[in-house]
């Protein structure tokens, strides 16, 4: 008995060793998290006192505070957060499962399969508004990222990373060549689809974004599920299926996650680059590569990065604005090459 208990009190240490970063991630990353969701909602071109902030959550104030806070600020803020996280999940889930650094959602033709069914819908049903397309860019996402997993596992055998990264690549560029050219052949028509080309958080309501939200909290459920059959795979899947995994089931899981996570975050907010690629190399350079850690944090980073991006946006030429998309593209590039330069983060 004695050595039994020795046996678990030796145990016990690595487990809390594997909690601890966890906790600290959260804790810190949370509460930056907070001040990024404060900035969204005080800093912009009609900027909100603190004390103009708690008023209109309150119901008081003028009008207009009201106006800014509830009708502006609160949802640009809901979809920020749910976007980030959403994508910094669905990158840290693609750079496991294909065990490639530079991977990153759109890989998969996410955003080429939403681009392609929005412009669909500009052309041939006369959409305009961010509302109206909404739900055709998440059907586009979807069936586009199915095809891919189609095409990918064609031929002998079961699809594998590579063979998905190949389809996934080929099967975007060949759509975003059919996306541009009907953009081109009518620009007027297409004016309505640049905003939320270019990324941008504006002109979603809370009603409208609301029912994608649940599909982003379904799959952010199946990544946090995934985590420790990820760990396994990164070592190989024959390794992995010696450990008990089943591989077939985590491949499925993921390409379901990553079509729920970055087709939603698409839908309401459009493409946004950088963030999911940047922020699992941030995540595995400071808090190792242990998915069960990798995926929580990204899904409270990814939103820091987000919010930050768009507050940023909202201030470099104001009273206009920069769309968040292109906010992330210029900021995640040099931070990607310096952390590409770091050996620990090119390790997955």
């Amino acid at each position: 008995m004695t050595a039994t208990a020795g046996a678990g009190s030796r145990a016990a240490p690595p487990r809390r060793r594997r909690r601890g970063p966890l906790l600290v991630g959260l804790v810190l990353l949370g509460a930056t998290l907070v001040v990024a969701v404060v900035l969204s909602l005080t800093v912009g071109a009609n900027p909100l006192p603190f004390s103009q902030l708690w008023s209109a959550l309150a119901g008081h104030g003028s009008s207009e505070s009201r106006y800014v806070l509830l009708e502006l600020r609160i949802p640009r803020t809901l979809i920020g957060t749910a976007a980030g996280a959403a994508l910094g999940v669905a990158g840290a889930l693609v750079q496991a499962f294909t065990r490639n650094p530079l991977a990153d959602p759109g890989i998969l033709g996410v955003n080429a399969g939403a681009a392609l069914a929005v412009a669909l819908g500009v052309s041939l049903l006369g959409l305009r508004t961010a509302s109206e397309f909404i739900w055709l860019a998440f059907l586009g996402a979807l069936i586009v990222t199915v095809a891919v997993y189609v095409v990918g596992s064609s031929g002998r055998g079961a699809a594998d990373p590579i063979r998905l990264t190949l389809a996934g690549v080929a099967l975007g560029a060949v759509l975003s060549g059919i996306t541009t050219g009907s953009t081109l052949s009518d620009p007027d028509a297409f004016d309505s689809m640049r905003s939320w080309n270019a990324g941008s958080l504006l002109g979603r309501s809370v009603a409208e974004t609301l029912p994608v939200l649940a599909f982003l909290a379904v799959g952010l459920l199946i990544a946090l599920i995934l985590a420790p059959g990820l760990n396994s795979v990164s070592l190989g899947e024959d390794i992995a299926r010696s450990h008990g995994a089943n591989v077939t089931g985590i491949r499925t899981g993921v390409i379901a996650a990553v079509t729920l996570l970055a087709g939603g975050a698409t839908a309401i907010a459009g493409p946004i680059s950088f963030v999911g690629l940047m922020v699992p190399h941030v995540i595995r350079a400071v808090f190792g590569v242990d998915q069960r850690v990798i995926i929580p944090l990204s899904a409270v980073l990814a939103p820091v990065i987000v919010l930050l991006s768009d507050v940023l946006g909202r201030v470099i030429i104001a009273p206009a604005e920069v769309p968040v998309g292109i906010v992330t593209a210029l900021v995640g590039a040099p931070v990607l090459i310096a952390l590409a330069r770091r050996r620990k983060a090119r390790a997955l």
